[in-house]
């Protein structure tokens, strides 16, 4: 499908609503439910451990870290399933990716605070390709600076595609939001590429 430009400003955003998966998107979705070796991660907000509010995996080329919220990634190599995906997801955002972050979103209750993705590792004005499968979920956005922008609410579809590049990361925060509305089960994979190379100890 036709990538559709999302007016923003200070940011360049698109979303394709549904990609070309290698399997239905129910399938894509079971699998790596099944498959992925989940995480519960702990992050240090404020000089307090919380625990996350969704399971996590990191995958992404041998000898590559990753480190957000004091929480350092190991890679899992990349399994051919998400090797398929990510050569679709780089054929659609025209640029190479080493590494996905995987989040599960079990219910209505798990979430992903209001962050920017603007670590070191990522350089500056990275492009940041959003594959969502599973139950849709609300995205927000909001301007770091700007307080009299509105806040953006955008409907991720599953085997939709959004792509965030250019200064988007700079200038807006975004997060998913817990539901109040039961919701199903929700796997994310937020595909980057890691600037800086850490080889392994």
């Amino acid at each position: 499908m036709t990538p559709e430009l999302i007016p923003i400003q200070d940011a360049s955003i698109y979303i394709v609503p549904q990609i070309r998966l290698p399997l239905e998107a129910e399938e894509v979705l079971r699998r790596l439910i099944a498959e992925t070796p989940w995480r519960a991660e702990s992050i240090v907000l404020w000089g307090k451990k919380y625990l996350q509010p969704r399971l996590i995996a990191w995958f992404a080329d041998t000898g590559i870290r990753y480190t957000y919220s004091r929480t350092r990634l190991d890679p899992i190599p990349w399994t051919d399933l998400l090797n398929e995906i990510r050569q679709e997801v780089e054929r659609i955002a025209k640029t190479s990716f080493n590494s996905v972050l995987v989040n599960y979103y079990r219910n209505q209750h798990d979430s992903m605070g209001m962050h920017s993705d603007d670590e070191p590792e990522l350089g500056s004005n990275p492009v940041i390709a959003s594959l969502s499968v599973g139950e849709p979920r609300i995205f927000l956005l909001k301007h770091r600076v700007r307080k009299e922008l509105k806040t953006i609410r955008i409907k991720l579809n599953s085997a939709s595609l959004l792509v965030m590049q250019g200064n988007t990361q700079e200038n807006w925060r975004h997060g998913i939001p817990k539901e109040r509305r039961p919701c199903g089960p929700r796997v994310n994979l937020t595909f980057r590429h890691i600037a800086r190379r850490h080889i392994a100890d």
